[in-house]
């Protein structure tokens, strides 16, 4: 008789996503900081802007959803979900598609940064069973610990 070993998720709640976002926050706001720091030399300090929008503030929106793209795509989390060890995963625990990514990476991320009003809808993670937030049920994906 073939015994089958039955793996149980824990979905990683409101407080430890928070920590692991703000790990993040400060590594893309240090890599923005690096990467965009030539454009002070360049207009002699003033801003290039692009219509309504900065050239810098436009890098930098696209090095932040660059970031949680490939880093989820590529790693199945984060340098913060690294630290405190955490993963996204599928819905039907099949492999992470680019599809999947774009819904919750990018979709999900700019409804929630595009109107201040909207971040509220993190607090989805503190009040759902299997601990989803907006752009999780989006991309059909969850944040589990990952086994030790």
């Amino acid at each position: 008789m073939e015994e089958q070993t039955v793996v149980v998720q824990r979905y990683a709640g409101f407080w430890m996503r928070f920590w692991a976002y703000l790990v993040d926050s400060i590594v893309v706001f240090s890599i923005s900081g690096i990467l965009l720091l030539p454009f002070v030399f360049i207009n002699d300090g003033q801003p290039l802007t692009i219509g309504f929008w900065t050239v810098t503030g436009i890098l930098g929106g696209i090095i932040f959803y660059l970031y949680f793209l490939l880093m989820t795509k590529y790693f199945q989390q984060t340098l913060g979900k690294m630290i405190f060890g955490l993963k996204v995963i599928r819905e039907d625990k099949q492999a992470l598609q680019w599809s999947d990514l774009i819904f919750r990476e990018v979709v999900g991320r700019f409804i929630f940064n595009i109107f201040k009003l909207t971040m509220l809808l993190y607090l989805f993670v503190a009040f759902t069973a299997q601990k989803q937030g907006l752009h999780d049920m989006i991309g059909n994906t969850r944040v589990v610990f990952t086994e030790k």
